[in-house]
C-alpha cells in the first residue's frame, strides 16, 4: 500500500466538455495538404490513411471511454523539484513482489501501459506462470502529459533521471527497486542505474541506449561497425524528426500546439514506421489507442516539452559518460521492428552485466502497446533469476 503523506495526492483526469468541444472544433476545421508523388507513407503520413482516423476521430472515438480506462487505475501526484510528477502505482500480488519503475518515451505516455499493468501486477491471473508480480510505479515522464503544467522547467535525460529516483526512494521508500523502459524510457533506466547501482534490482529494457558517437581514432570492431552503418540508413530516412526536434523545438511546438490534425499526424507516422505493422498501423495498435495518446498530448499542451529531452540530447555529452559502463543486472528483449538492434558483444561494452537477452518473436518500438502480454513474460522471466 502506498504511503500517503501530505505532498502526495490521488489524482483523476477529467477534460472538460468546453475541452472536447474546441478540440472538435479545431478537427472539424482541419485543411489538409495534396498527396504528393510516389509510394504512400514514403515521404510522410500518408494522405489516404490520416483521412480515415481522422473521420473516425471526429464520429467514433470516444475520449470519455479512454479517459475512465486510465482512473480505473490508482493515480496520484507528488510534487519533487518544484514539479507536479504524475503516476500510476499498482500493487503487486504474488509470492514475490519487486517494486518496478515503468518508463515511456516519445511519443508515448501512460497510456501505452494500461494492458501491462495489470499483467505486471498480477501475472497468474492473465495466464503468466510466475511467481514474481510486480507494484507498479509508472510515470508520466517530466515535461510529459500529466507531468506538465505550462512555463515549468524542462528537462534532459539526467534531471529526469534524478527526480524519478527521489520519486522511488523518498517519495514512496522503495531503497531497492526494478526498472524496465524503451524509448527514452531506457535512457532514462540506464541513467538511474549508472548513478544509482545501489538501489537497482535489475535493469530490462526493449530498446539499447548506445552512444553513436566516436573518437576519430576509434578503431571499429565488427559489432560497432553494424550499429554505425543501422545508424546511417536511420539517419538518411528516419531521424528527421529527431533534427528538428533536438534544434528547433519551439518552432514546431507552436504548429503541433495549434493543429491537433498536424499533432496526429506527427505522431501516427511513428505508430507507421516503428511498429511491427506490415503497412498498417493498426494492425498493431488501435485507433482508440492511439488516439488515447495523442490526446493526451493534446489536452495536457505538453508536445513542446516532450521535445526536450532531444534538444538537451543534442546540446550535451552522452548521458553515460565515455568510458564508463553501468554494472546492475540487465536483460534485453530485442523486438524485431524496433528502429536499431545493435549486437550484443558491442551492448556489453556499456551494459556488462547483461544476464538475459533474448530475441522476440513480433513486435516493434512500442512494446508494452503491442505485445503486452510477450513483454511481461520475458520481464517475469528476467527479473525470476536470482540477480
Amino acid at each position: 500500500m502506498i504511503n500517503m503523506s501530505a505532498n502526495i495526492k490521488p489524482y483523476l483526469l477529467n477534460i472538460t466538455e468546453n475541452e472536447l468541444l474546441a478540440l472538435y472544433s479545431r478537427l472539424n476545421n482541419t485543411r489538409l495538404p495534396d498527396q504528393p508523388p510516389g509510394e504512400p507513407w514514403l515521404s510522410g503520413t500518408d494522405l489516404d490513411w490520416f483521412k480515415t482516423i481522422l473521420e473516425y476521430w471526429k464520429k467514433d472515438f470516444d475520449w470519455k471511454k479512454s479517459e475512465a480506462e486510465l482512473n480505473t487505475f490508482p493515480q496520484f501526484k507528488t510534487n519533487i523539484s518544484d514539479i507536479d510528477i504524475h503516476f500510476i502505482y499498482s500493487e503487486g500480488k504474488g509470492k514475490k513482489v519487486f517494486p518496478l519503475l515503468l518508463m515511456h518515451g516519445w511519443p508515448g505516455s501512460v497510456f501505452e501501459f494500461l494492458d501491462i499493468i495489470p499483467m505486471l501486477s498480477d501475472p497468474k491471473k492473465y495466464g503468466i506462470n510466475s511467481d514474481v508480480a510486480f507494484t507498479v510505479v509508472a510515470p508520466s515522464l517530466p515535461g510529459f502529459g500529466l507531468s506538465f503544467t505550462p512555463n515549468q522547467k524542462r528537462f534532459g535525460v539526467e534531471e529526469i533521471a534524478d527526480l524519478l529516483t527521489e520519486l522511488m526512494i523518498k517519495q514512496l521508500s522503495y531503497n531497492k527497486f526494478c526498472i524496465q523502459g524503451g524509448d527514452w524510457g531506457a535512457m532514462v533506466g540506464s541513467r538511474i542505474s549508472y548513478r544509482y547501482p545501489e538501489n537497482i534490482i535489475g535493469l530490462h529494457l526493449n530498446m539499447l541506449a548506445l552512444r553513436r558517437e566516436y573518437s576519430n581514432k576509434h578503431i571499429f570492431s565488427p559489432e560497432e561497425q553494424d550499429y554505425i552503418d543501422q545508424v546511417q540508413i536511420w539517419k538518411s530516412e528516419g531521424m528527421g524528426y529527431q533534427a528538428i526536434q533536438g534544434s528547433r523545438p519551439q518552432t514546431l511546438a507552436y504548429a503541433l500546439s495549434d493543429s491537433p490534425a498536424g499533432l496526429a499526424a506527427w505522431i501516427c507516422e511513428k505508430f507507421y514506421e516503428w511498429t511491427d505493422c506490415k503497412g498498417v498501423p493498426e494492425n498493431s495498435v488501435s485507433f482508440d489507442k492511439m488516439l488515447a495518446n495523442i490526446c493526451l498530448y493534446w489536452f495536457s499542451g505538453a508536445i513542446g516539452s516532450s521535445f526536450w529531452p532531444y534538444y538537451a540530447r543534442n546540446h550535451r555529452p552522452w548521458f553515460i559518460p565515455e568510458g564508463e559502463t553501468i554494472s546492475v543486472p540487465v536483460g534485453y528483449a530485442e523486438f524485431p521492428k524496433e528502429m536499431l538492434r545493435p549486437k550484443k558483444l558491442l551492448a556489453e561494452k556499456t551494459y556488462i552485466n547483461i544476464k538475459r537477452w533474448t530475441k522476440m518473436s513480433k513486435g516493434g518500438h512500442f512494446a508494452a502497446l503491442e505485445q503486452p502480454q510477450l513483454l511481461t513474460k520475458e520481464i517475469c522471466g528476467f527479473f525470476s533469476y536470482d540477480i
